[in-house]
């Protein structure tokens, strides 16, 4: 893959940006080892201690102030700019995903069962090159910046253990705008989209067990199947979500899982279905709770069955500030050139615990495109595919992107 975006210029159109994209690209084999490194050595969950190692090397040096966590492997470091001045967030998540990597790299993953396939490697190699970045041009910030290398983001919440051990008030004044960029191998390379508003879905997980009589198989009207109930579950699910939730405000509920029985002629006892609820508002998200409960008893009830209900609570819905994310693209913009911007049109159905951030601080996820060069874009794997790949080259934008935010903040 091409380590830069040579096939258009980049100019800054702002004096305060001038000679970023020189100096992104002359850290970009800097940027490109790190990732690297990281993706043939991936660690899932909140205990990274291999990927926290490699950030601590990669910071070395600077003038930061640097702190690990308790309950998780995460790395908070704190740049002072020249003058006092406000506080900015910069946060790239650094956790793999339990799969066995296809992609055929020469630097592909090395631990069996462990993949770097959404692409928080290359957000950890950006970060820590954009801070090398914010460190050299101290003398141009007003203000404080708190780079955040957090664990957990795949389905541990650990950007929420982060707050709770003192993230916002790590720089010893209140953060007052948080940003977070995200690389998606399902757009151009180099570009970056973000909208106001609501960006990402909330994810809530259920689990309805349906409990009946067990019998023969070729005695049902001695048992009491659960087996009707919970299929009938699964398109009265879908019905609720068409009848009882406005079409203004999307939901999805899927049922990932089913299981019943053990072979073809004995009727269970009980019946097992699993799956996610996505929402774009904390108002749905709780109708679509109450409504499934509601939809999956009196359905078994209807069956003779009892059906116990459970909803686990995941990452809440990924509200970017009406002010900030506009601000992202207007930045990039000033940065890179108008052409490595777009609108995002429509929020995405996945999640994100930098949610939980954007809960308590004003500020913007916003998505950079990473379509390998020559695969078009509808055919490109996805992220979470055990053959997603990554143009490298899109880290250099990147890297600027996260550190022209700062400058624009503590100007």
């Amino acid at each position: 893959m091409s380590a830069t975006l040579p096939h258009v210029q980049t100019t800054a159109s702002d004096p305060r940006f001038t000679g970023l994209v020189e100096a992104a690209r002359a850290l970009q084999p800097r940027t490109v080892a790190l990732r690297r490194l990281l993706h043939k050595h991936p660690e899932q969950g909140l205990r990274l201690p291999a990927t926290q190692a490699a950030v601590l090397h990669a910071l070395e040096g600077l003038p930061l102030e640097v702190t690990t966590g308790k309950s998780t492997s995460s790395v908070v470091a704190v740049l002072r700019g020249a003058r006092p001045g406000p506080t900015v967030l910069l946060r790239g998540d650094m956790d793999a995903l339990p799969l066995r990597e296809e992609t055929g790299l020469a630097y592909a993953s090395e631990v069996e069962g462990s993949m770097h396939a959404c692409g928080h490697d290359t957000h950890v190699a950006m970060l820590a090159s954009a801070a090398r970045l914010l460190c050299s041009r101290r003398d141009a910030l007003s203000g404080q910046v708190v780079f955040m290398f957090q664990p957990g983001e795949e389905g541990h919440h650990g950007a929420r253990y982060m707050l709770e051990e003192g993230l916002l008030g790590a720089a010893g004044a209140p953060v007052e705008k948080a940003f977070a960029l995200h690389i998606t191998s399902t757009l151009q390379s180099g570009v970056v989209v973000s909208r106001p508003g609501p960006a990402m879905a909330s994810a809530d997980t259920f689990k309805v067990t349906v409990t009946g009589r067990g019998g023969h198989g070729g005695m049902p009207h001695d048992a009491i199947d659960p087996v009707p109930p919970a299929a009938a579950m699964v398109g009265a699910l879908q019905t609720m979500v068409a009848r009882r939730v406005s079409v203004h405000h999307p939901a999805v509920v899927t049922v990932g899982h089913i299981k019943a029985g053990t072979t073809n002629n004995i009727i269970p006892e009980t019946a097992l279905l699993e799956g996610t609820i996505r929402t774009l508002s904390e108002e749905t998200r709780q109708l679509v709770r109450r409504e499934l409960k509601q939809v999956c008893q009196h359905v078994a009830a209807a069956h003779g069955c009892a059906a116990r209900v459970e909803i686990v609570p995941g990452y809440p819905v990924t509200v970017n500030d009406e002010v900030v994310a506009p601000r992202v693209l207007e930045v990039t913009a000033a940065a890179l050139g108008s052409r490595w911007v777009a609108p995002m049109e429509d929020p995405l159905m996945g999640a994100e615990d930098f949610s939980y951030v954007l809960r308590e601080v004003p500020g913007a996820i916003a998505f950079l495109g990473a379509c390998p060069r020559g695969v078009e874009l509808a055919k490109a794997e996805p992220n979470h595919s055990s053959r997603v790949l990554f143009d490298e080259a899109a880290m250099e934008h990147g890297v600027i992107v996260y550190t022209a935010f700062a400058l624009d903040a503590l100007r």
